[in-house]
Parts: C-alpha cells; structure tokens; sequence
C-alpha cells in the first residue's frame, strides 16, 4: 500500500534531498519522470538533454539498489504523461493515493504547476544551499542596494571558508583584481575530466538523437560525468590539476583552448550530484596545504557561495515576473548568428561555436561577448534569457536568469548590477587571442571596418544618456564621449546604425 509519492525532479539527483529525507522506504513510492514538458519548454542543447536523463536514469537505479521503490517513467514510454502534475496524477490513480511530498523546484513555472496541481502537494525547502530563502530575504530586507559582495563576505562569515580567525584569508575579502590576466596556449595544460559514456548513456544518446536532432547544438561526443561518483572525481582532477591557474587566467579566452583552467563542475553542481560545500571544502584544502594560491582558491570559492547563493535569492526574492524585465525598451531579435549562421565577427563565431559544440563556455565569454553584444545592439532581453537556457549545459532558470537579465543585460533596472556590463572590443583584444583573426579591426573606431564593438559601445552610451550620465561609475566615458569632435561623434553613432540595419535585415554581420 503505497501512502505518499514522492517527486524527484531531474536536478534534484541528491540522497540528501529534503523530500528523501521525510519519505518512508516501506510505504512511499519515488516518481521521477522524463516528460516533454520538461524537454521542450526552450530547445535545450542536445547535451543537456542527455546529461539530464542520464543522470536521472542513474540516480533512479541507484535508490532501487539502496531499496526504494521507483516508479520511473521514460521519455519514449507510450503511456507517458507531457507534464509532472501528469505523471503524479498518473501514479496516484495507480496507486490510490493524491498525497505528495516534493522538495520546492528551482523555477517559478513548476512551483505554479505543483501548487495548482488537483493533489495534495507538500513542497519542502530546498536546503542544498547555503543559504535558505528566508536567510536571504532577511539580509536583503532595508538594503538600497543589495550587492553580491556584501552578501558574499556574510557567507564566508557563516561557512568559516577561506577565513584566518575573523579575517579574511590573505588579507582580502575578494582578489578579483589580481584574476584578469590574458592567456597564451599551452599544449601541457590540463583538460577537464571526460568519461566514456556506459551502455545507460549510450541509450540515452540514441533517444535524444532521434527526438531532438533538429535542437541547436552538437550531441556527440559526449565526456560528461553521469553519477555522483564520476562527479567526484572531476572534483578532484579540478583541484589537483587546474585549480592553481584558475584565479590569474579565469578571465582570459583562447581560440584554440575552450576550458583553460575553468573546472565544469557547474554542471553537476546545478544537477545535484555535487554540493557546494563540498566542493569549497576541497577548494579550500588545496590551499591550506599550499599546493594553489589564495587568489585562486577565493576566485572559485565566490564563485559558488557568493554568486551561485545570491543569484538564486534574487530570483526568488524578485518573483515569477523577474525574466521578463526589460527597464532599457530593448525590443531587436536575436541574430541568426547567435543559432551558428555566419559572421565576420570572430569573438562571437568562436564563443557560439564552442557553445554548440560543448553545450558550454565560461562566465566571461558569456558576459563580455554574446551578452556584451546583445546589450550593446539593443537585443530583447528576454529572447537572450531564453536563448541562453537553451543552449547551456548549467543553465536552470533560477541560475541563469537573474545572470543574463540581471548581470548580463540590466534588464533588471540595476538590481544585481551598479553598472550595464557594456566595453568596446579593446577588452576582448586585451582578454583573448580573438581579435588577430577577425575580419574586423578592433584598432579601428571608425569605418567600415571597425570593431563592431567599438561603434554600438558609443552607441549605447549616447541613446542612454538620460539614465546613466549621473552613475559615477560612468561618468569618464561620457567625458570620453564629450571630448569627441561633432564630426567624429556622427561618424560612430552612423557607422553603428548602419551596422545594425545590416544586422535587422538578415544580412551577414
């Protein structure tokens, strides 16, 4: 007689999650369920996909063998249910029961489908994190502005990581400064940790391949670690081998190298197979034992207890309305370019081509190419919030929109970001090695080849002058702008125009 289900979702895929922890072995039934509601609310890259079923058809054999019962339902199961309020249903009518225990999802669409659910749904905390919702909404109550670094060094006072007594270790709360160096190719460096997919995976890829192969992105080969063991062990091929370099060249973007010292780990992370504090743990222990520098292991740390915990208070805090948000009027559809059509631009074809090959690129290609273009040529905020859970192997909404509408596009009105992240193309040249091998000159301010980044930068600045020319933190580049000749000034602001009506018009840009 079964009493209660209990939902597992596909990036809850941990043995510590709060509705296992209340559940009964001898009277509950775990449901977990591929749906196409699930699959097909954005097209999600063709590896997200198969990382997300994978890991689910293993964590699913794993309660099996420690003894639950698991009603599993497969994607190409013909009596499958769309919807998880449909496979509840379903699995209630089999079983004679409406009661469900669910940990609280990470997107506001499914925390609405479960609440309106025609069942008895207990949703409980998810306490996977460091900080809980209420912890948040109490540190942010009264704040003018609620910072990511003022919250970061709360949670560092609370976990004690990276922390000498109550000082900071190595003196600084943050060695951000220190981390922005280029980098050149080393053919020594080490490569994340990839794995040999099993014949469960190998399944996996057959079906996504079959049902998805018209989603942009590459599915095969496929090296993504599929159980919490594997996980691990990426976890510790990151601290032995990459860590060290993390901090000095976590910014730096390489034509021939995608990864350079950046560990993956968000993946599994965001899945459940990792946690966090596990993982800073382990930051933190390369460094007490001297084998990495402090830059490094501070740069990784904020990273998971400072961004990671804050964007998700935000997206909770901000509510369901919080990815639609578009304070700048920004209404111009996302370029052909950004789904791989051609562009002379070679930042963006080398940052989208790694994104449909790897289903990943890093925070800084995120933010400084494709999200530095798109708020630079007035892109519809929300068109990139989708594009970008689309075709990201981390990307969950309560991650991935307060990133893209918040930090990425100032859609937000300034919430999470002091500033818009907008620079002309003189810091990708500076960051990369992609400016030498574009058809572009990022020399050029002016004319028709001039960096694309250069004109739409002042263009930016000019048609949003009314808001921003009193932000202290911008007021040089409006004196930049001032100090311009009329003539040259015309000359940028039509060079820009020009460009993006070549762009609206469909033409290779």
């Amino acid at each position: 007689m079964v009493k209660r289900l209990i939902l597992v979702l596909g990036d809850q895929l941990s043995e510590t999650l709060s509705a296992l922890r209340e559940a009964d072995k001898a009277t509950d039934l775990i449901v977990m369920a591929e749906v196409l509601d699930e699959t097909g609310y954005v097209p999600h890259h063709p590896k997200k996909i198969a990382l997300v079923l994978s890991a689910m058809r293993h964590f699913a054999q794993r309660l099996q063998e420690d003894g639950w019962q698991v009603a599993y339902t497969r994607l190409d199961d013909p009596e499958a249910s769309k919807s998880i309020v449909g496979e509840l249903m379903r699995r209630g009518q089999a079983h004679d029961t409406s009661r469900v225990i669910a940990t609280r999802p990470g997107e506001w669409r499914l925390i609405e489908a479960l609440e309106n659910a025609p069942l008895s749904v207990t949703l409980l905390p998810d306490d996977r994190f460091v900080c809980s919702l209420d912890e948040f909404d109490a540190w942010a109550e009264g704040r003018k502005e609620l910072r990511m670094e003022w919250f970061y060094r709360e949670m560092r006072r609370k976990t004690g990581l990276m922390m000498e007594g109550d000082k900071p270790a190595g003196g600084k709360w943050n060695f951000d400064h220190d981390n922005r160096k280029p980098a050149s190719d080393d053919m020594l460096r080490s490569r994340p940790m990839r794995f040999t997919p099993d014949a469960v995976t190998e399944e996996v890829l057959d079906l996504v391949e079959a049902r998805f192969s018209d989603n942009f992105g590459t599915l095969r080969p496929f090296h993504f670690a599929v159980t919490r063991a594997d996980a691990l062990r990426a976890l510790d091929h990151f601290a032995r081998h990459l860590l060290a370099g993390f901090g000095d060249y976590q910014d730096a973007m390489l034509e021939n190298d995608r990864f350079l010292h950046h560990s993956l780990l968000s993946a599994y992370l965001n899945l459940g197979l990792l946690g966090p504090l596990e993982i800073c743990e382990r930051i933190e222990a390369e460094w007490r034992d001297g084998k990495v520098p402090v830059n490094a292991a501070e740069g990784y740390v904020r990273q998971v207890i400072g961004w990671r915990e804050y964007v998700r208070g935000i997206y909770f805090r901000e509510g369901p309305d919080y990815p639609a948000r578009n304070v700048l009027g920004h209404s111009r559809d996302l370029p052909p370019m950004y789904w791989g059509a051609q562009t002379d631009m070679n930042c963006i074809a080398h940052a989208v081509g790694q994104t449909r090959d790897e289903a990943y690129a890093h925070h800084i290609q995120r933010l400084m190419v494709t999200g530095n273009f798109a708020l630079l040529a007035g892109i519809d905020p929300h068109q990139v919030h989708e594009w970008y859970l689309s075709v990201y192997i981390d990307a969950y909404e309560w991650v991935e929109a307060p990133n893209t509408v918040g930090m990425s596009q100032f859609a937000d009105g300034g919430i999470i970001a002091s500033k818009p992240y907008v620079s002309s193309g003189n810091y990708i040249a500076r960051m990369s090695d992609y400016c030498g091998g574009c058809a572009y000159s990022v020399k050029d301010k002016t004319g028709e080849r001039a960096c694309p980044f250069n004109l739409l930068f002042w263009h930016f600045m000019d048609r949003h002058r009314d808001r921003f020319a009193g932000n202290p933190r911008m007021a040089q580049m409006y004196r930049t702008w001032d100090r311009m000749t009329d003539d040259r000034k015309a000359a940028v602001l039509d060079g820009a125009e020009r460009f993006l009506s070549r762009m609206e018009a469909g033409e290779s840009v």
